[in-house]
């Protein structure tokens, strides 16, 4: 299991005030959402978006805590910042399959966009960003159509960019349209919602949010004496169900990354990549047979031969974790991505 942690350096006193930066400690967990587990069929959620972030606010002034004096960090420095892996290109990155990688991954490092038709024809359209409309600027020349027309949506955002571009048309009686967006500076935005979150509960923030990353000044780890709250992850089984169930990428790379960390304590992709490539050594995968640059498959350098494949499940069923992985495979006609696929056939 991966343990998240909100902590801090400073005293508590008995006012309630908090002498020091309140720290929010990624390390990979890729579940810091309201997803409801086991996995079972399909996806199921509970609660807000920010359900783990809104826990951590609510038991940090629980505790009594009334203000900060210091900032509000998000620190994802267990990984080097490689937000995207060689070989994704630009135009994945705005979408859900392309969110950031980092070691903090607050719903999946997305927020849900929802566009609806405006009153009258001629309108522009409504839209809705949720707490992402506080770190995202949106420009909207989404118009409202005639009844019966065509929906046509277009969403553009610069590489590194905070303003986001909707346009395009939806009819006057068109249902409510959802968008999932990747969020580009998932730590960032991690503090800022942890900051407005711990505002709405009563807490004075007298400093800023802003991340930590591997590349700025470290502090020590143990001056975070004071542990605010600390949210433990899903077993490792469950989360591979869901990963491998619903083909979810950003899940994929954390899984690669935080296994070569504990196996050799790699921080980015060219050492995670030299532990895998001793694994499929390992499982009898001949050299050549695997060129890998990510741990999702979304690179376009990534190459994989069938016969790699069948030599990769060959092991895994040997193994005395055989059965519990093969039970985290989709099934063709029954769930995960395959739900829909194959049903009335052999295949299902």
């Amino acid at each position: 299991r991966v343990r998240t942690t909100v902590a801090s350096s400073g005293t508590l006193d008995v006012n309630g005030v908090l002498s020091g930066d309140v720290v929010l400690i990624g390390r990979g967990d890729a579940n810091l959402s309201n997803r409801k587990f086991p996995y079972d069929k399909r996806e199921e959620r509970e609660g807000p978006p920010e359900k783990v972030l809104a826990e951590f606010a609510g038991a940090i002034a629980a505790r009594g805590v009334k203000e900060v004096t210091g900032d509000v960090i998000a620190d994802d420095s267990m990984f080097q910042h490689e937000k995207f892996p060689s070989g994704w290109l630009v135009d994945d990155i705005l979408w859900s399959y392309g969110a950031a990688v980092s070691a903090i991954a607050v719903n999946d490092n997305t927020f849900t966009l929802e566009l609806r038709p405006g009153a009258h024809e001629g309108d522009s359209a409504r839209y809705d960003a949720g707490l992402a409309a506080d770190f995202y600027t949106m420009e909207n020349s989404v118009l409202t159509a005639a009844r019966g027309s065509e929906e046509k949506l277009a969403v553009a955002r610069d590489p590194g960019s905070r303003l986001l571009h909707v346009r395009g048309t939806m009819p006057l009686d068109a249902q409510p349209h959802r968008l999932t967006i990747a969020i580009e500076d998932p730590a960032e935005y991690a503090a800022g919602l942890l900051a407005r979150l711990l505002e709405a509960r009563g807490v004075k923030i007298d400093g800023h949010s802003h991340a930590r990353h591997a590349a700025d000044p470290a502090v020590d780890a143990a001056a975070l004496q004071t542990v605010l709250a600390e949210h433990t992850s899903v077993p490792l089984s469950d989360e591979i169900r869901l990963t491998n169930k619903n083909s979810e990428n950003l899940h994929a790379e954390l899984l690669l990354l935080l296994a070569a960390h504990e196996r050799a304590g790699a921080r980015n992709y060219e050492d995670a990549a030299k532990v895998a490539s001793d694994f499929f050594k390992t499982a009898g995968i001949a050299d050549g047979d695997v060129v890998l640059s990510d741990g999702s498959g979304l690179s376009r350098k990534d190459l994989v031969t069938p016969r790699a494949i069948v030599q990769l499940l060959r092991y895994a069923a040997t193994q005395p974790w055989g059965e519990l992985y093969r039970s985290t495979l989709p099934v063709a006609g029954e769930d995960g991505t395959l739900s829909e696929r194959m049903k009335n056939t052999p295949a299902a």
